[in-house]
């Protein structure tokens, strides 16, 4: 036990790290550095405190949500006020802590400034903003690694202020354990000791990549088996901060309610360590986006006493937990409140007297001051990266605006292609492996390129929406289905001179990558289009109708599409005849976390340039006929 200086802005006023190797075995006994024992830990007979555990996770970098017609959402800086009106009130027997859960990074346009490399590294912006906020501890979640190892070790050294914990991460060529992070640590504030451990998914985290090929995961059950007991035997209380995911194995939960593998998540961590201790357990929860306790404890969230809660994500709830701990009373009715304070979102356009405007955020509803002090220069610092200069488009003759307009809703598109084939190519990196097909829907591609220089704000225009790369398992017969749906969908010839390209045609018309290739028989209406000659990878169809396709969807077009109608209602857009769509929504979804956007200009900085020799190309994977 080392001690360490714990984050002058949080609650904690003194800190202990935990270093050591969790994973070689149970613990024995958790000494000073200087090899004597530690004192155990408890309360005078009698003494009580009130803890509050003010939670986040998967913040994803939605720090303020900028929005040029409804203004910004300022979600940790309302977060911020809240915790600092509790600290300020906080009696002399109260305690306010503030934690996160973990995925911190990727999903925002903050995601910018950490760079690919550390030559690159302007600012850490969760970490940063975390370190002024006050708070006071944090797990390392599978998307801390989406950058690379060394990415995240100057993000934790330059912006951190507070330690980061994870147990069963290991093995980084750049990520040092106990250096960069530890498995576990021990806060004391008021005469209260608590004990923090921290555990990572070992399904869904980067690892095996050829810069960093010995980062691993181990089992979240072995590390706090090994981990907890000793813990717990000098702390009053012991807060497990997992970013394993609500459930176990295959659970449906969170993200759009969907299926997916948790593996060894907060149920099965909350069976094996309720009979470690009798001290009160915590496991504050994160990775699957699931809102939990928003009004009060759901008995199926007690595991043998221990509670699990998660905030779902992106700063929709600061989830609250006040624990009422006395000495030598254990797990024993020490819970007075469990719930979800849901922060609020910005829309200038509604005004005071306006119906819902009582629900929008308001001045008074986050600190000004903080995000003044500490998240303006952030979104200032943004402009360098911007005009950062990712690629050269040494022709724009296939990728202009005007001739991407043309080409989006009336077949194959030249940037289209390049977007889905570079996101097939960066899936050899994937945590789940390669993925046979990339789609994208036309309406997302707002705007094209000019020759020349290509800034990182360019391809921003290109792609403006944060879409999430999803990953659905299909069969050949399911993807024949959906491009037959994609046929009819198409801006058919006689349409053209009535409609205007530049603007959106809402019909969900959708491009592929290469390996997917068909044709289009336009017939004599919307309603008789087909889609046939259908290949995957040189495979007809008809020779593949029960074989598994891993297909990438971005988030739009896995939600259904919305107005677009992937959903089952009739096709919009103008097309006439109430064609039933294809609903997508109820597909296996692998919800990968990953930006589509930063996959693509992740793979322009590898190759430098948008031309023919890396993918800009019309290769006839989907022609018409009429």
């Amino acid at each position: 036990m080392i001690a360490s200086t714990p984050n002058p802005n949080g609650a904690l006023e003194k800190l202990y790290l935990l270093k050591g190797d969790p994973l070689a075995g149970p613990i024995q006994s958790i000494v000073t550095e200087a090899g004597a024992p530690i004192p155990a830990s408890g309360l005078e007979q009698g003494e009580r405190r009130l803890v509050r555990l003010m939670h986040f996770n998967d913040m994803h970098n939605h720090i303020t949500e900028m929005h040029a017609k409804k203004g910004d959402t300022h979600v940790f800086s309302q977060m911020v006020k809240q915790v600092k009106t509790l600290r300020a009130g906080a009696a002399d027997d109260e305690v306010v802590l503030f934690i996160s859960g973990g995925d911190d990074h990727t999903g925002s346009i903050f995601d910018e400034l950490m760079g690919w490399s550390p030559q690159e590294f302007i600012a850490d912006a969760g970490y940063r903003v975390y370190s002024a906020g006050g708070v006071d501890v944090a797990v390392l979640g599978n998307h801390e690694f989406d950058r690379g190892a060394e990415v995240l070790k100057k993000g934790i050294a330059t912006d951190a202020r507070f330690p980061l914990l994870s147990a069963n991460v290991h093995g980084s060529a750049f990520l040092k354990r106990d250096d960069d992070y530890v498995a576990a640590a021990i806060g004391e504030v008021k005469g209260l000791r608590i004990g923090f451990v921290g555990l990572t998914t070992s399904v869904d985290t980067r690892v095996g990549q050829p810069a960093d090929p010995g980062l691993a995961v181990a089992s979240p059950l072995d590390a706090v088996r090994n981990v907890l007991p000793a813990l717990a035997s000098i702390t009053d209380m012991v807060v497990v901060l997992s970013h394993c995911g609500y459930g176990s194995e295959q659970h449906k939960s969170g993200k759009a309610g969907t299926t997916r593998t948790i593996g060894e998540g907060d149920f099965a961590i909350a069976e094996t360590i309720a009979p470690l201790t009798d001290k009160p357990i915590v496991i504050i929860g994160a990775h699957t986006h699931t809102k939990l306790n928003a009004d009060g404890i759901d008995p199926h969230n007690m595991v043998e006493g221990v509670l699990i809660t998660q905030a779902q994500a992106h700063g929709a709830f600061l989830g609250e937990i006040a624990m009422s701990i006395r000495a030598e009373n254990g797990r024993k009715g020490w819970f007075s409140s469990v719930g979800l304070r849901p922060t609020k979102s910005r829309d200038e356009r509604v005004k005071a007297g306006e119906p819902g405007f009582e629900a929008l955020e308001q001045e008074e509803d986050y600190d000004v001051d903080f995000e003044q002090a500490h998240v303006a220069p952030l979104i200032k610092a943004l402009d360098t990266r911007l005009n950062e200069v990712i690629g050269q488009v040494p022709d724009d003759q296939l990728v202009s605006t005007k001739r991407t307009f043309a080409d989006r809703y009336v077949g194959e598109t030249a940037l289209a292609n390049f977007m889905n084939d570079a996101l097939v190519k960066r899936s050899e990196n994937f945590p789940n492996g390669r993925i046979d097909i990339a789609l994208f829907n036309a309406s997302g591609l707002a705007s094209g390129l000019s020759q020349g220089s290509l800034s990182f704000r360019q391809w921003y225009d290109v792609m403006p929406y944060a879409d999430g790369v999803h990953v659905a398992t299909m069969t050949g017969a399911q993807i024949r289905d959906m491009l037959t749906s994609n046929a009819k969908r198409i801006l058919r010839p006689e349409e053209v001179d009535k409609v205007d390209t530049s603007a959106f045609v809402s019909r969900g018309f959708l491009h592929f990558s290469s390996a997917l290739r068909y044709a289009i028989k336009l017939n004599g209406s919307a309603r008789e289009a087909e889609a046939f000659d259908i290949t995957i990878a040189g495979k007809p169809i008809e020779h593949a109708l029960d074989q598994n396709y891993k297909v990438a969807f971005n988030t739009y077009v896995a939600l259904g599409g919305f107005g677009e109608t992937w959903n089952g209602k009739p096709i919009g857009g103008d097309v006439p005849g109430q064609i039933p769509s294809m609903d997508l929504r109820s597909l296996p979804f692998d919800h990968t976390g990953l930006i589509y956007r930063n996959e693509v200009v992740a793979m322009i900085r590898e190759v430098r340039t948008v031309g023919t020799q890396t993918g800009v190309a019309l290769d006839q994977r989907v022609h018409l006929l009429r």
